[in-house]
């Protein structure tokens, strides 16, 4: 038993450190881009490229992490992606060297299916939506910090600060990572295309890959798209933006440690998306109206919480009619198809604020956060 929390705790640390590396920057980002002198549109390029390489290649990664059965290898290459993405952004200031550098942050992040298979693996099989809960809030944690901490060095030392404290969260993450623990009870057993198309088809994965679609396409055009500039439009510090989307994450680590243990066992899984999903609507839709940025903040505090309750709910349910030995192949192929919408949400509502304008941008959005919830309510199917 001793054990068994030793290697978890390990592994959350790995798992916080990582995702510091991804997301130091993230606050002045977009503000950071625009002000190289693009448009919208390629703001959103620049922004949704790290969900296309996403897109590419975790399908293939969680088939090789199944056949190899080897997680820890694709975790560490992960993480050193994530150390030469924000070297690369430290070192070039062009817009298409943001690009591939914001592009190599994406294929860093496809190892979370490597990470988020291995973590389950520590828990009993009816256990993933609790696993998945714990491990989002590490992610969450993660997150939460580096914003915070990236703006604020932002605001003291410059925007291109962040991108070096990415690189040394990256090395860090590295050295704690090579403590974690490989699984190596999990049955091996390659998995054929054909076998993939027969586990994409068990229970609810289709379905709750487009709910994820959606949800990513909403948190990417926003949270991690176009909010920050609408908060630096109404006069945000680079503080103010670490502590906006600092908060957007904050609620989700409670949200994301309640979802799976405490939410979907009173009100059901199906109900609880629902609910989730037109927070997060809401948090959108009322963006155009405001006038300040402390209200800002308070209103993306909500939909933080909704994305928090969303998120884990939906990984765990990709996995969990899946045999131990295929959920590599099933997470790979959820997260590459939600890869889709980060990568599309931005690139979208970026076009969408060109030709039309930003506010419509942001209705776009939350009228895709009500057509997940309504699609959860139609034909998700409780299990």
């Amino acid at each position: 038993m001793h054990n068994d929390k030793l290697k978890r705790f390990i592994f959350i640390v790995t798992t916080s450190l990582f995702w510091f590396s991804l997301y130091t920057y993230v606050p002045i980002f977009p503000g950071y881009i625009e002000n190289s002198g693009v448009s919208h549109s390629m703001v959103g390029i620049i922004i949704g490229s790290y969900g296309f390489s996403q897109m590419i290649i975790r399908i293939p990664l969680g088939i090789i992490s199944d056949r190899l059965n080897k997680r820890k290898l694709f975790i560490l290459l992960g993480i050193i992606f994530s150390s030469l993405s924000g070297l690369g952004l430290w070192l070039f200031s062009g817009a298409l060297s943001m690009l591939f550098f914001r592009s190599l942050a994406g294929v860093a992040a496809a190892s979370w299916v490597a990470f988020s298979v291995l973590f389950s693996s520590y828990y009993r099989s009816d256990e993933t939506t609790k696993a998945s809960g714990y491990i989002s809030a590490a992610n969450n944690i993660g997150q939460v910090l580096a914003m915070s901490a990236g703006s604020s060095l932002a605001g003291s030392y410059g925007a291109r600060s962040s991108f070096i404290l990415a690189f040394a969260a990256a090395v860090a993450a590295f050295a704690s990572g090579s403590l974690i623990s490989e699984n190596k009870d999990i049955t091996k057993k390659p998995l054929s295309f054909a076998e993939l198309a027969s586990v994409v088809r068990t229970g609810n994965l289709i379905i709750v890959s487009v709910l994820a679609i959606l949800s990513q396409f909403v948190t990417y055009a926003t949270v991690y798209g176009f909010t920050p500039i609408v908060a630096k439009s109404l006069g945000a510090s680079s503080t103010q933006l670490g502590l906006l989307s600092t908060l957007s994450i904050l609620p989700g680590i409670p949200a994301g440690a309640l979802s799976g243990s405490y939410f979907a066992k009173k009100f059901g899984e199906k109900k609880t998306l629902i609910a989730g999903f037109i927070v997060v609507a809401f948090s959108c839709i009322v963006i155009p109206f405001i006038k300040n940025v402390p209200i800002l903040i308070i209103t993306q505090i909500i939909g933080g919480f909704g994305r928090g309750v969303i998120v884990p709910l939906l990984m765990g349910l990709c996995i969990k009619n899946v045999e131990e030995n295929k959920r590599g192949s099933a997470m790979g192929f959820y997260q590459a198809i939600y890869g889709l919408g980060m990568f599309t949400g931005p690139v979208a509502v970026g076009f969408i604020s060109d030709a039309a304008g930003l506010n419509i941008g942001f209705y776009f959005a939350a009228f895709i956060g009500i057509a997940a919830a309504l699609m959860a309510m139609l034909f998700l199917k409780e299990s």
